[in-house]
């Protein structure tokens, strides 16, 4: 007897569920291409929020499938927290509909609305009324389901403990709630927990007393579904399904207290247990509702302050230092972007670093993630030149207006460094590793020692820029001429191997001489940032 007692329960479960799944997708296919079109609509009205979240809802027959849906609309950017509250409440109100449905004394007439719903869904022709067959053939499904599981439980009063154990459930609230939500959650589907629960009721294993604790906890169980597919989603999303949760837990908070009343209270709404134990469900989210709705804007408002929007990644193009709150005050506004120029600097430098490395690597990856570093370069410099002109609106001093100008050059020749590297350097790497070329030895050994000498002029302007150094500042200005003379040194050099016939000097000869030029040219830009820094003595 307990075999066909679990298999008629299971089935019935499972015939229940099939009937939501189906009559969802029937009324959707008939009026779900509004659905989107009806939200955008109604969210500026709080109240009209409400009727379409509990249409939305009666349609797809799943409170929470509406608010995955809202989860992905949020996702999307389509919603804000604010808009999506209304329908929230309304899709716990709409998802009431259903459990209403299964109330009504027509479980006898399930096989005949099967067929109809058969008929309707094999013969039409037109696409509506194909849906509109699929819709009522889960309504059908839906009734089936339960009259299966109404029956199946039987036996169950047959059984001598079976009726006690589930008239002690009144005296264990808490545990019964906790139960129904976790049988919810793993279900996806209140409605079917609270058929569950129409079906005990029916057959008087469960009393008006002991259900409500068991509707408090499929409305809780409910949330899980759009929690689960917030995971991963936007902070905005997730907010969604937070406030969801949240809903459901004030008002599980607020009724807890009172099962008592409670019951008593749904008891006057009808005669038949079936339709009292549909009405708590339906009461319990009217009810929420109206308390929520009026608060909805300072739950909106913690919600987003429990669920925080996640630390951006910093965008290296983007300026960190430049505040327009210091614009007024030039000695500030001019020591953040003095910081800017600084942080521009040390990427042209590390693009200078990474220069030498794909000569010596023939490194293509490296070519593309220093054109990248160029497009910050040029970004940053933008952005500073724009803030600095802002500045230049204010009454400036004329040491505050030198520093200024000085800034401006010294960045402006950064970004003349960053095209260097990017458009001449990078251009002559890929010419020699498309060709397959190669430097001889002595060769490279010159262009690595010429790039490590301007590498530390590089290094001594940033920082002497940095502290205003002015005697550090000359000594990059001195060894302007040292590299000059580097320079016709290595070119000589390069000279008499291509006298000797060298093949690797033969093949590499104009790519060679270039990269030696355009390690002078930086070497140039170098020494012009150095020369306001050195006038200061």
């Amino acid at each position: 007897m307990i075999q066909t007692i679990l298999i008629n329960i299971i089935g019935g479960v499972c015939l229940l569920l099939y009937g939501l799944q189906l009559a969802g997708e029937g009324l959707q296919g008939v009026v779900g291409a509004r659905l989107r079109g009806l939200l955008s609509s109604v969210t500026k009205n709080r109240l009209l929020g409400v009727g379409a979240g509990a249409a939305i809802t009666a349609i797809i027959q799943s409170s929470s499938a509406t608010t995955v849906m809202l989860v992905g609309f949020t996702s999307a950017g389509l919603l804000t927290l604010h808009q999506t509250i209304a329908i929230i409440l309304g899709a716990d109100i709409g998802t009431t509909i259903t459990v209403q449905l299964l109330a009504f004394p027509i479980l006898d007439y399930s096989l005949m609305i099967v067929g109809v719903g058969f008929l309707m869904y094999f013969m039409a022709k037109r696409r509506p009324t194909k849906f509109m067959g699929m819709a009522i053939l889960g309504f059908g499904f839906l009734f089936l389901g339960l009259k299966t599981l109404t029956h199946g439980m039987i036996p169950l009063k047959e059984i001598s403990w079976i009726p006690d154990l589930m008239l002690s459930v009144e005296d264990h609230p808490f545990w019964s709630m906790l139960f129904s939500a976790v049988l919810t959650a793993f279900l996806h589907s209140s409605a079917a927990t609270i058929g569950i629960a129409l079906a005990f009721a029916s057959q008087g294993l469960l009393t008006l007393q002991a259900s409500i604790p068991i509707i408090l906890g499929a409305n809780v169980g409910t949330c899980a579904v759009a929690l689960i597919s917030s995971i991963g989603a936007p902070a905005e999303a997730k907010r969604v399904a937070i406030a969801h949760t949240l809903f459901k837990i004030i008002g599980v908070v607020l009724f807890y207290p009172f099962l008592g009343p409670y019951a008593e209270l749904t008891g006057y709404t009808a005669h038949t247990l079936t339709r009292q134990i549909a009405n708590a469900h339906t009461l319990f989210n009217v009810v929420i509702t109206g308390l929520i709705l009026p608060f909805s804007t300072p739950l909106a408002n913690l919600v987003t302050r429990l669920v925080k929007d996640p630390p951006k990644a910093e965008d290296p193009a983007h300026p960190r230092y430049l505040d327009p709150h210091v614009l007024d005050s030039p000695p500030l506004a001019l020591g953040q972007a003095t910081r800017e120029a600084i942080r521009l600097a040390d990427i042209v430098q590390g693009m200078y670093k990474n220069t030498i490395t794909v000569f010596t690597r023939d490194n293509p990856e490296l070519i593309d993630d220093i054109e990248t570093r160029e497009n910050w370069v040029d970004n940053l410099n933008r952005e500073i030149k724009l803030y600095l002109t802002k500045l230049s609106q204010s009454a400036l001093n004329q040491e505050q207006l030198q520093r200024e100008m000085a800034l401006l050059a010294a960045i402006n020749d950064l970004e003349n460094i960053g095209d260097i590297i990017d458009k001449n350097l990078m251009e002559l790497a890929r010419k020699k590793i498309y060709k397959g070329l190669r430097f001889s030895d002595q060769g490279l050994k010159e262009i690595v020692d010429l790039h490590q000498m301007v590498g530390q002029n590089f290094e001594g302007v940033i920082t002497s820029f940095a502290s205003q150094d002015p005697e550090l500042a000359q000594r990059v200005i001195k060894s302007k001429g040292w590299v000059a003379q580097k320079e016709r040194e290595l070119r000589q050099a390069h000279i008499r191997r291509l006298h000797e016939g060298l093949p690797e000097s033969i093949e590499t000869s104009a790519i060679h001489l270039d990269v030696l030029t355009n390690l002078k040219r930086i070497n140039s830009h170098i020494t012009n940032i150095a020369y306001p820094i050195a006038e200061q003595t």
